[in-house]
């Protein structure tokens, strides 16, 4: 329920606005030309299965990118060695781990959920200020750039250029920053319950949880929020 008067939105990334669903099979078609042959669903198993495991690593607050000593792409680097690992195949060549590190910077892996366009560009038609809240590495605004998505945001705000991750507020102070407005007036949209609900409202900012995989999970239900916006 949202309560104050809403001038500006906060969005996540991943699971809001954009996902992978190509996510195996270019992990797939890049190790393949490196000569490692794996199976696309396997390859998105194991993909997912090492995320949760480099997740739980973390220390309270910290980012996994910015924390890395060699910075995201020793992050990521690492992380492909630890599929391959798991695959039982031999460890990726560098240049396999650079093409993969490249690949994911492009469009091609993403998909944009099909009412995101239209939803961001009538929100932004009625001025409704708009700022990105992402746990993601440095190359999320060149990402967002080339999904042609960046136009719609007043700021694009990720951990590890903060150096903290959601749920922390110093993520979501740094947002409210951008915007120079107070927590209470704006309302952060997102698909994670403890990342996105949780830490928003402990940051003092109003959310609302978007669940893609059930009755409301299309950002076209929330258009009313326009509703509370007061006239720019």
């Amino acid at each position: 329920m949202i309560v104050y008067p809403v001038r500006a939105i906060s969005f996540d990334i991943h699971g809001t606005l954009i996902h992978s669903p190509r996510l195996g099979e270019v992990y797939a078609q890049i190790l393949g030309r490196h000569g490692i042959e794996v199976e696309p669903d396997e390859a998105h198993l194991t993909v997912r299965q090492v995320w949760e495991e480099f997740s739980c690593r973390r220390r309270p607050g910290q980012d996994l990118f910015a924390s890395h000593p060699e910075g995201s792409r020793g992050f990521w680097y690492e992380f492909i060695d630890r599929v391959c690992l798991l695959l039982g195949s031999e460890p990726a060549s560098r240049f396999a781990k650079a093409e993969l590190f490249q690949a994911f910077t492009g469009p091609e892996p993403w998909e944009i959920f099909q009412e995101v366009p239209e939803v961001l560009a009538d929100l932004r038609g009625k001025g409704v200020r708009m700022v990105v809240v992402s746990n993601w590495d440095d190359r999320l605004p060149l990402l967002l750039e080339r999904l042609e998505l960046i136009p719609y945001f007043d700021a694009i705000v990720f951990s590890a250029g903060v150096g903290v991750e959601k749920p922390f507020a110093a993520i979501f102070e740094r947002a409210l920053d951008e915007l120079a407005l107070p927590a209470q007036e704006v309302v952060h949209i997102g698909d994670r319950v403890r990342e996105d609900v949780e830490g928003a409202r402990g940051a003092g900012l109003q959310s609302i949880h978007l669940m893609r995989d059930g009755d409301q999970g299309d950002l076209r239900d929330l258009r009313p929020l326009v509703d509370l916006v007061p006239p720019v």
